[in-house]
């Protein structure tokens, strides 16, 4: 079953669309117990390839565990069981097929943590990072604990899926993770949080301008996201960046309608 006709109009209209009570408290624990574990072991030396960590920097400290100085970690839609099941969870595929056609792919995955005292990411518009030869792409927000005016939610502006990508900034805060941009020519005015329960989705399109606010509160907030694409989309990132960015990885999930043979 794909999107509702709700669903369809907030995304034409808006530019995302919601799907309460999507996930269950089971997969929502063990994703957040494998990057637990996934943070350790990058900590104590151990080779995670091809995940890989961004800390916090801001809130770095000795004395901190692990995943408490965890920024994202990328690149997990591969080789992990919990994440690699829902990026190709049938109910997931159909929704974003409705707006992608049947041939997908999955290039990106990150889990996000928002601690206390952590910073936001500025205005900006996936298809910023996404040099392709097609578009538009989908991300999949899921969340994985409460998102509340206080903690850091994500921010959008409805409509703005219909802008083109537009000019950005360097991020200038100190404390800023690498590759942070912001959109400063643009009014936000109309912008709306997207306050999540646990276990919603968002689907979002990859022109819709966004943002995150700082966290403000004592509660961690956490979502993990996947990043969909048309199946035979060229990636120009090497040309437009000099590199090829290292949290890219094109992983097949279904082919005419149905699972890759990888998926099984």
């Amino acid at each position: 079953m794909g999107l509702s006709a709700e669903q369809r109009g907030s995304w034409e209209e808006a530019g995302f669309a919601r799907v309460e009570g999507f996930a269950d408290a089971e997969t929502l624990s063990g994703m957040l117990d494998c990057v637990v574990e996934l943070a350790r072991q990058e900590a104590a030396g151990d080779d995670i390839r091809p995940a890989y960590v961004q800390r916090e920097e801001r809130i770095a400290s000795p004395d901190k565990t692990p995943e408490d100085q965890l920024s994202k970690l990328f690149r997990v839609h591969r080789e992990h069981e919990v994440f690699r099941r829902f990026a190709t969870d049938p109910r997931l595929l159909a929704l974003v097929a409705d707006l992608l056609g049947p041939d997908l792919d999955c290039f990106l995955s990150q889990f996000i943590f928002k601690h206390p005292g952590a910073l936001g990411q500025p205005w900006h518009q996936d298809a910023f990072y996404f040099p392709f030869d097609r578009g538009p792409q989908v991300g999949a927000w899921l969340a994985v604990t409460e998102a509340t005016l206080d903690n850091g939610p994500l921010w959008v502006l409805p409509g703005s899926h219909e802008e083109p990508v537009h000019p950005v900034v360097a991020d200038s805060r100190e404390g800023a993770n690498f590759g942070y941009v912001e959109i400063v020519d643009h009014d936000m005015e109309q912008a709306v949080p997207v306050l999540l329960k646990p276990g919603d989705l968002l689907l979002f399109h990859s022109h819709l301008m966004h943002k995150s606010t700082d966290n403000g509160s004592d509660a961690m907030r956490a979502a993990m996201v996947y990043h969909y694409a048309e199946a035979g989309t060229v990636d120009h990132s090497v040309k437009r960046f000099g590199f090829q960015p290292p949290n890219v990885d094109w992983f097949p999930v279904l082919r005419a309608g149905l699972p890759t043979p990888e998926r099984g």
